[in-house]
């Protein structure tokens, strides 16, 4: 058995990364112990599982497969957002009230990100007009029978195919034949390594987003969601977002929904955070908002 440790920089709860439910995961009670399984960086080839725990701010890996300890260690650092120092992002709470209460709600919350954005651009064909719900059900089938099973701190955990799995693929339940065409074409890309994090990153948000949407079955939406969830950037704002834009209208007092002008307004004082920051009005302002109802009630 291989291990790794990470030390935080900054805050860092994993109870709330291993809570945190969206897309290739669901929020699940947390029993000390976050389950990773997924395709390596480096060709997605391999696959691997790794047991997360925490000590103070010493986040411990348990490594079960192969691949080079280097490559999984950093990976699971991009997934849990721990490859960056949480303190400068602190700092951005002080000149942002209510940044600054978010950050009190969810102490330690650090954007968690799709294991790869080979991964988040699988998910994305996956999930294109159908509910979360179908498009997880239909991942966790496929996953179970094409891709690789790993025993993890007592639970079964199943890893999404490889790609070159993917493109041996003919036919599946739940996936009809345009979306399987689209599903190969993300492998492809995979494969050629166009869906590698350091080559996205390398590009930048802008460049990064329009070689996403080259990948048939990708459009502007989907591209941004693999581009601020699954490659990393820290910087990004989504301000034509719904769902950010209606929690912005109610966080900071407007009379409806931040159009995308007042959401890039109110994000200017987030800067180089803009990414994590949204993040915190999507899964902490529900909590603050409800919070604030419940006492004036």
């Amino acid at each position: 058995m291989r291990s790794f440790t990470i030390t935080a920089q900054g805050e860092f709860s994993l109870r709330e990364s291993a809570q945190f439910g969206f897309g290739q995961r669901d929020a699940a009670d947390f029993d000390g112990a976050m389950r990773l399984a997924f395709c390596l960086d480096g060709g997605f080839g391999q696959q691997v599982g790794v047991v997360v725990r925490q000590l103070d701010d010493a986040v411990l890996g348990e490594v079960h497969g192969p691949g080079p300890l280097d490559t999984i260690r950093s990976q699971v650092a991009r997934v849990l957002s721990l490859d960056h120092d949480a303190r400068a992002f602190a700092e951005v709470g002080r000149r942002d009230p209510v940044l600054r209460r978010l950050q009190l709600a969810a102490p330690g919350l650090r954007p968690p990100l799709f294991h790869s954005p080979y991964e988040a651009a699988a998910w994305s064909v996956l999930s294109a007009r159908r509910t979360q719900q179908q498009a997880a059900r239909v991942r966790a089938a496929l996953s179970s029978a094409i891709g690789r099973r790993f025993s993890l701190a007592g639970e079964q955990l199943a890893a999404f195919p490889t790609p070159a799995a993917v493109l041996r693929l003919g036919a599946f339940p739940g996936i009809e034949s345009a979306r399987l065409e689209r599903l190969h074409g993300v492998a492809r890309a995979a494969a050629d390594g166009r869906l590698e994090a350091a080559h996205l990153s390398s590009l930048g948000p802008d460049d990064a987003l329009a070689e996403l949407q080259t990948i048939k079955g990708i459009g502007p939406v989907y591209a941004s969601l693999i581009v601020i969830r699954a490659v990393g950037f820290t910087d990004v704002a989504p301000v034509h977002e719904p769902r950010a834009q209606r929690l912005l209208g109610e966080l900071y007092g407007l009379d409806g929904p931040a159009t995308a002008e007042q959401f890039e307004h109110i994000a200017e004082p987030w800067r180089p955070w803009r990414t994590w920051a949204t993040v915190y009005v999507r899964a902490v302002g529900p909590r603050v908002l409800t919070r604030n109802v419940a006492l004036s009630a």
